[in-house]
């Protein structure tokens, strides 16, 4: 006899929660985010930048009680000849060293056996919360440098590459890493750092069940995952009853449309500097004449949620981070990331033979496909843009989340041919596409390109028969990969896709080598047949 809807998702949430126990020390209460917990002392360590990148402190792991530590300190400090860099050294120590954190280098090494390599020296593997680390139950991949953590949509690029590489227990064991921070977070956070615990990333969990199916099987990974795929759902669409209340009819991260229909935005739960790059916030917000310092950082928190941080296409001018207004915009790539949720829920509950939730959850996913359509796509121009739903106008950026709608086919035949000639026209350069048309000095911005979007275009326009476009894009991305490749031996971040030299800049930090998801769309880039 065939179980009903209800009692299936039971039986599916009981099997996602077999194997997630921890050991006892991971499942007490996970600590302070380390701004809270140091107090005076993670001000003067962020401030003065002793450790030269905000990440290295917040990462950190003390060799005592926070309280412990705080007392000292403000004994210590009264000492004429106290040394903040020594105390620090002595109160605290790397939870992975610096030789685990060293990437090997070989240029004579086929890039492809390269990246093989890499999946072992990126793992890691934490069932303790130790500093600011969040235990998870099962073995991860990190992107690599200074990031040292699972994070979220980083993750998503970087399964592509594990399944490339036939890696399939690896990326059974992080999802249900993501399972259980659903269940212990009600959603997922950036990554699994108590500092990112008040925010998310683009929301990719629907993209990393379809692909965990792809090898388990539909009826059974959708079946399993049901429960945290609504999860999520709820979490980037709760405040329906407190919209009415708000001023621009907007609470957290969903917005109400001059037409009723609901969007969302990203946002983040805090309105304070974001504890990995104090010391940039409030210099940021020091030199903002005439706008108030939380708000600001409210509008830098919501841009990193988004992962574009940062990126000219939350800036009014887009040459000056000064003016941000992340928050107020709605994002195209993330609504068609919650499209591809919604219709992932209701292909789950046609699975279960629920006809009735899965034309529920098919009405969301059409209504938001109007709304993207109606509010973000610019018919002069035949571009998708963000939309900023307080001076009801879309944003002058023209970036490269445009192809979203095409990858979740948002996007008409129409107005996908449109992006296509816009992109080849405007965005195609020697090594791919790049990020935007402005060259700022962010990270998210020209020259640079980055490997999750070139991934997103090239699928994008396959799903829409644009294979010519599609293939010279991922030639051209392969091609400037190798180049670095074979030049420095090492596979980085993100590219200069104008400039003959490769390596991509700008931002906060340093380019990082590792790397997490050049690795996975490479490999998986590569592993295709032609």
């Amino acid at each position: 006899m065939a179980l009903s809807p209800k009692k299936q998702i039971a039986k599916s949430r009981d099997r996602a929660k077999t194997g997630l126990a921890l050991s006892a020390g991971a499942l007490t209460r996970v600590g302070k985010s380390p701004d809270e917990a140091f107090g005076d002392l993670f001000l003067a360590v962020q401030r003065e930048n002793i450790l030269g990148d905000g990440k290295t402190f917040v990462d950190l792991v003390p060799r005592r009680r926070a309280h412990a530590i705080q007392r000292e300190y403000e004994l210590a400090r009264q000492d004429p000849d106290f040394d903040l860099r020594e105390f620090v050294k002595r109160h605290f120590s790397e939870l992975t060293p610096q030789a685990e954190k060293h990437i090997h280098h070989d240029t004579h090494e086929p890039i492809m056996e390269h990246i093989s390599h890499l999946w072992t020296q990126l793992e890691r593997r934490n069932r303790k919360n130790r500093g600011s680390l969040v235990a998870l139950p099962y073995t991860y991949v990190v992107p690599g440098g200074r990031f040292s953590e699972q994070f979220y949509w980083d993750t998503y690029f970087i399964m592509l590459g594990l399944a490339a590489d036939g890696r399939w227990r690896r990326i059974n064991g992080m999802m249900k890493n993501y399972a259980y921070m659903i269940r212990k977070f009600g959603f997922i956070p950036t990554a699994n750092r108590t500092y990112f615990l008040s925010r998310s990333q683009p929301p990719m969990f629907a993209l990393m069940v379809q692909l965990l199916a792809s090898h388990y099987g539909r009826r059974r990974t959708y079946m399993e995952y049901l429960p945290y795929l609504i999860a999520e759902y709820r979490w980037w669409t709760k405040g329906r009853l407190r919209l009415k209340m708000q001023e621009h009819k907007a609470f957290a991260r969903l917005v109400e449309m001059p037409d009723g229909s609901r969007l969302a935005r990203y946002y983040d739960n805090k309105k304070t500097p974001r504890p990995e790059s104090l010391r940039e916030d409030i210099e940021t917000a020091e030199d903002a004449e005439g706008r108030a310092a939380d708000r600001l950082y409210l509008h830098l928190r919501a841009a990193a949620e988004s992962g574009w941080d940062f990126s000219s296409r939350w800036f009014t001018d887009p040459h000056d981070i000064r003016t941000i207004y992340a928050a107020d915009i709605i994002p195209v790539d993330l609504n068609s990331l919650l499209y591809t949720l919604e219709h992932t829920i209701a292909d789950t509950y046609r699975l279960m033979k629920n006809p009735m939730l899965a034309r529920k959850f098919d009405r969301l996913a059409e209504k938001r496909a109007a709304a993207i359509n109606k509010y973000c796509w610019d018919e002069t121009e035949g571009v998708y843009r963000d939309y900023n739903f307080h001076h009801f106008k879309q944003t002058d950026s023209l970036h490269l989340a445009m192809v979203f709608p095409l990858y979740a086919r948002v996007a008409s035949d129409e107005q996908a041919a449109r992006v296509a000639e816009f992109l080849e026209q405007n965005f195609l350069k020697r090594g791919g596409l790049v990020t935007t048309l402005v060259d700022g000095g962010e990270q998210w911005d020209a020259p640079n390109g980055w490997a999750p979007l070139q991934w997103i275009a090239i699928q994008g326009l396959r799903n829409y028969g644009f294979e010519e476009l599609a293939n010279e894009i991922k030639r051209r991305w392969i091609a400037l990969n190798q180049d670095v490749y074979e030049r420095e031996g090492k596979l980085v971040e993100k590219y200069d896709v104008c400039n003959e030299d490769g390596l991509g800049g700008g931002g906060e930090y340093a380019l990082q080598d590792g790397f997490g998801w050049t690795n996975g769309v490479l490999a998986a880039l590569m592993s295709e047949d032609d």
